[in-house]
């Protein structure tokens, strides 16, 4: 038994966390620390930050709730600010630390950066596995993961998804380890917890969460999530399970759990499957990037043709701002900016546009996303940008949504591009959609 160090970093909640009990049992004393990277706030991502306002604030939420829970067990949650690599280095020095446990998540970066920790500390046991997927890695072979998400599926539709583990809170706990003298005040980070969210914008933490897991099964919208899920807004027409899966205040674990509760009571249909459908979407992407590395983020992707678009700073600002020729990415645009979400439907409008009709760099609008969505994710949303952009894993090769069908299909009316118009900007009705400057497009979806 030995001194240990958990490291919170994509799994901000205590329950159904496997690292998390792997490193209690290994320890018999523990400290529990986040590091707020100083490179996530510097624009070094295609002119962007890495984290935005908005996520940030939704972690500082996140981690107000997981810090009152640690301290109702009688420990504190050391939050620090500096480089995730000086900072777990200079602690495991000072402190003797022999485990070290952590998430371990699917991108290049995290990964790297996790790895020249290990490198650093070789006499140090490491644990880590992947805490926020449905199938882990033992449960799928490469060839599973060559080829198109159709090829997954048939897969994953066979596999069974494992039941949320046990915390290990109720059992005799490891000693608290203070941080003493290994760093200054300075190096640590204060949380604000008063910090409250905006109108429309989605609260973080694991309790929250779970108010939200029980209050959408409450209700009878996984019976038509199907017919709803493309619905531009609307709090239950998509299950908004993303937010709190992008930072691990829940696991997709436990809310397949939850969906077979509901389905042994209300039944089940097409409906609960595509809920389902949709974490496997998530779970293939996921897998995907750990399998392409640093290619996630390449103009070509792993595909190596070169798209042909191009960076356009005025384009690609019009785009950001939500004031192009096209009104229903205007508002989706805008509905962004301000609540930090978007729906599916809305994101995949939006990239085609970018890509299509404005002819940008699709790595712009990915990193734009990154800084800009509460839910973002970096293997859903690199993979789906690649997706459109013809240099994922779509044999398709890319997507182009014909934007003036797509507003007549979930939005006739106007009234989602109404609510998120300007000052005195009104949308024409349907019968106008047809006027409106669409290239043509060999999909037309």
């Amino acid at each position: 038994m030995s001194k240990a160090l958990y490291w919170f970093t994509d799994d901000l909640r205590l329950q159904d966390n496997l690292a998390l009990n792997s490193t209690l049992y290994a320890s018999n004393s523990i400290m529990f620390i986040y590091v707020l990277d100083e490179y996530l706030f510097s624009a070094t991502n295609f002119n962007h930050v890495h984290l935005g306002d908005k996520r940030f604030k939704f972690i500082q939420q996140s981690l107000v709730d997981l810090s009152e829970k640690i301290q109702r067990l009688g420990y504190e949650l050391y939050i620090f600010k500096g480089h995730s690599r000086a900072v777990l280095n200079r602690l495991i020095t000072h402190m003797g630390i022999e485990v070290v446990g952590c998430h371990l998540g699917s991108g290049y970066d995290e990964r790297r950066t996790l790895q020249h920790i290990k490198s650093d500390n070789d006499s140090v046991r490491f644990i880590h596995q992947h805490n926020n997927l449905m199938f882990g890695p033992q449960q799928l072979e490469a060839k599973d993961l060559t080829g198109s998400f159709s090829k997954f599926r048939k897969k994953a539709d066979k596999l069974t998804v494992s039941l949320p583990v046990e915390d290990m809170f109720s059992e005799t706990l490891p000693l608290p380890l203070s941080v003493g003298d290994a760093l200054t005040a300075d190096d640590r980070y204060k949380l604000d917890n008063e910090i409250h969210s905006s109108a429309g914008q989605i609260e973080g933490g694991e309790n929250v969460a779970h108010k939200y897991l029980e209050e959408y099964f409450s209700t009878q919208s996984a019976s038509s999530y199907k017919l709803t899920r493309n619905a531009l807004d609307g709090k239950y027409n998509s299950t908004q399970f993303s937010p709190y899966l992008s930072v691990g205040n829940i696991s997709p674990r436990q809310i397949i759990n939850r969906l077979d509760m509901y389905e042994q009571k209300q039944g089940a249909n097409d409906s609960t499957y595509w809920i389902r459908f949709e974490l496997m979407w998530r779970d293939f992407f996921h897998h995907k990037a750990i399998q392409k590395g640093s290619n996630l983020f390449k103009f070509a992707g792993e595909r190596g043709v070169r798209p042909l678009t191009t960076y356009y700073p005025q384009r690609f600002k019009r785009w950001c701002n939500g004031t192009t020729e096209y009104p229903l990415v205007n508002a989706c645009m805008r509905e962004l900016n301000e609540t930090g979400f978007m729906s599916n439907r809305g994101r995949q409008i939006v990239a085609s546009c970018l890509v299509n009709e404005l002819q940008v760099d699709w790595r712009y609008g990915a990193a734009y996303f990154q800084q800009q969505l509460i839910d973002y994710d970096v293997a859903s949303n690199w993979g789906n940008w690649q997706y459109i952009a013809g240099v994922g894993d779509d044999p398709r090769g890319g997507r182009h949504f014909n934007i003036g069908k797509q507003a007549q299909m979930y939005d006739p009316d106007g009234a989602f591009q109404n609510k998120w118009s300007s000052d005195g900007e009104q949308i024409a009705s349907d019968v106008d959609m047809v006027d409106w400057p669409v290239m043509s497009t060999k999909h037309g979806h």
